[in-house]
């Protein structure tokens, strides 16, 4: 495999970090800090850190597109879960709120929750996750963001970096696994029948 440059998309800002522990939020107060921020993705850390996050560049749209287009396909023909796109937002057991790229809940988990949860920021840890890697992710900052994942009941998580070709595949009490530029990967077992082409976004 031919080593590539990390670039970074143009007009793509960091992700902006606030320390708000001395201060907290209330869940009454982050949700109207949410909705009058729409144009940004708003998560909150278990240890009380408010992270921002810009819009995405558009190749990093497109992928994330494509992903939620294909976990999407297999969820209908599936029928066992729901799939979830990149503004959902969830508060995981820890307290964290996180807001995977794309995700899967297995139907009589999300059928546990109540209405009201469920139109929420539901109290709840998808069974499987994906996050995408932009070009101005830390990659530290996404694995940390996958074990934590799995510290809350995540079965399966995959983490695509497009800049290297890799793929990270992250399952409970196993290593995670490293694959260099797959064809194709597998959601067996926890997501049977559900191969994803990775090959497909790495380029338009």
């Amino acid at each position: 495999m031919s080593q590539q440059t990390l670039t970074v998309e143009p007009d793509v800002s960091q992700a902006l970090t606030l320390n708000i522990k001395s201060i907290g939020l209330t869940e009454e107060q982050f949700e109207l800090l949410c909705r009058d921020n729409r144009d940004l993705r708003i998560e909150l850390t278990a240890e009380g850190e408010l992270i921002l996050m810009p819009p995405t560049g558009t190749k990093t749209g497109w992928r994330n597109s494509r992903i939620n287009y294909r976990v999407s396909q297999w969820t209908e023909q599936d029928g066992t879960g729901l799939c979830f796109d990149s503004s959902t937002l969830y508060t995981l057991p820890n307290k964290a709120k996180r807001s995977p790229d794309a995700s899967w809940i297995k139907r009589d988990r999300w059928e546990e929750l109540t209405g009201k949860e469920q139109d929420g920021f539901a109290p709840i840890c998808p069974d499987f996750v994906i996050e995408l890697r932009s070009p101005t992710d830390r990659l530290s900052n996404l694995q940390n963001k996958m074990l934590e994942y799995l510290e809350n009941g995540a079965r399966l998580g995959w983490l695509f970096e497009p800049q290297s070709e890799r793929v990270f595949i992250y399952r409970p009490q196993q290593p995670v696994e490293i694959l260099e530029s797959p064809e194709t990967i597998s959601g067996d077992p926890e997501l049977p029948g559900f191969v994803f082409r990775v090959r497909e976004i790495w380029q338009p």
